[in-house]
This record gives C-alpha cells, sequence and structure tokens, in this order.
C-alpha cells in the first residue's frame, strides 16, 4: 500500500477533477440552453419558502414558460409557468441590494398565480410580455403599471 500522504494527494486530484467535470458540465448547459433560444431569468419565489434570487434560463414551450435554474443538475425545469395561470400584480425596478443577483437592467414582475418574481431585462421583458398577451381569445390580460 502507498503512504498516506500520497492517498491523500490522489483523493485530492480525483476531488478537483470531480468539481472541474460538474462546472464543465453547468457551463455546457448554460451555452446550450441559450443557444436553443433560452433568455436570462432571474427567479425568486415570494411564498416564504424561497431561497431568494437564482439565475437560470427560461424557454418559451407553447402555453408554458420553462424556468431552468443554471447552478442546478436537473435534467427538466426547475419552475414551469402556464400562461392561463399568471397575471403581473406589479412591476417595478430592482433595489441597490436586488441589481447584483439579475441581468443587468432588470424590471422586476410580481406575478399572481404562482406566487413569484421574475427579474428580466428590456428585450426578455418584451418577449415575455408578447407571450402573455398572445393567450387564447376570452382571457383579459391586466397590465400594471
Amino acid at each position: 500500500m502507498g503512504s498516506p500522504v500520497v492517498l491523500l494527494v490522489v483523493a485530492l486530484v480525483l476531488l478537483v477533477l470531480a468539481a472541474a467535470l460538474v462546472v464543465g458540465l453547468l457551463a455546457w448547459r448554460r451555452v446550450r440552453e441559450l443557444r436553443v433560444g433560452g433568455i436570462d431569468v432571474a427567479l425568486r419565489a415570494t411564498d416564504g419558502k424561497g431561497r431568494g434570487w437564482q439565475l437560470g434560463v427560461a424557454h418559451y414551450r407553447g402555453e408554458e414558460f420553462a424556468w431552468y435554474r443554471i447552478l442546478s443538475l436537473r435534467s427538466g425545469p426547475n419552475w414551469v409557468i402556464n400562461r392561463r395561470t399568471v397575471d403581473i400584480a406589479q412591476r417595478r425596478e430592482p433595489s441597490v441590494a436586488e441589481a447584483y443577483a439579475m441581468p443587468g437592467g432588470s424590471t422586476v414582475l410580481d406575478l399572481t398565480g404562482p406566487d413569484l418574481e421574475l427579474a428580466m431585462n428590456s428585450d426578455a421583458l418584451t418577449g415575455f410580455l408578447s407571450w402573455l398577451e398572445s393567450a387564447p381569445p376570452g382571457r383579459s390580460v391586466p397590465w400594471a403599471s
């Protein structure tokens, strides 16, 4: 058997390689999500169980807005918002303390239906509002100023 120091060094090298592999996979996933039409969106649950603002990538899938957390190994979306069950209660600028945790130039949307807040830049906001507006006939979309 090898000495304890050699075994410790080998274990540390393997640990560093495993950590580098995880970081590489997360970076690859983010690039892949953005290449297929994803948008940068920060999300915060407002039901009292949230962990603060989390960065992610979102996709529109018909009636659904699927949000994937950046630092997650989960293969599916972390949140799915259905267009039929969501309304915008309020729109606001982020506070100074919040601004670090979201894309630059973000606007914060307080959603009803799911107790969530979304933060996105102006281009993503335009797309999100258009997606909500294009709901099937007969559904009204209340707009908060």
